[in-house]
């Protein structure tokens, strides 16, 4: 069953910038001023999603010079779609085993 925490990691990566960000930094670990070349959006907005994304966990930051990099924490998201797995393990045995709740 999805918790609190799940869900709440659910919402941060259901914004669109968010998930593009997300997968922009899947392939490589990038600074603030090369998100805004990539995706477009005004630093300001950019550098409020990345602090989302860092106060959830999902990506970490390191300091270089006067730049900020940003890189995926790839095990945030392994053990997001281990949940989904277990969901669908779950759904699937329910559905072999035809387990249904009567009508009352």
């Amino acid at each position: 069953m999805l918790t609190s925490v799940d869900t709440d990691l659910i919402r941060v990566l259901a914004d669109p910038l968010r998930l593009r960000i997300v997968a922009l930094l899947a392939r490589e670990t990038l600074c603030t001023t090369h998100l805004v070349e990539e995706t477009g959006a005004r630093q300001t907005n950019l550098s409020n999603h990345l602090k989302v994304l860092r106060e959830a966990g999902v990506v970490e930051t390191e300091p270089c010079g006067r730049f900020t990099y940003y890189r995926l924490r790839p095990e945030v998201l392994e053990g997001l779609a281990g949940q989904f797995a277990d969901l669908a393990r779950t759904a699937r045995a329910t559905a072999a085993a035809d387990v249904k709740r009567s009508c009352p």
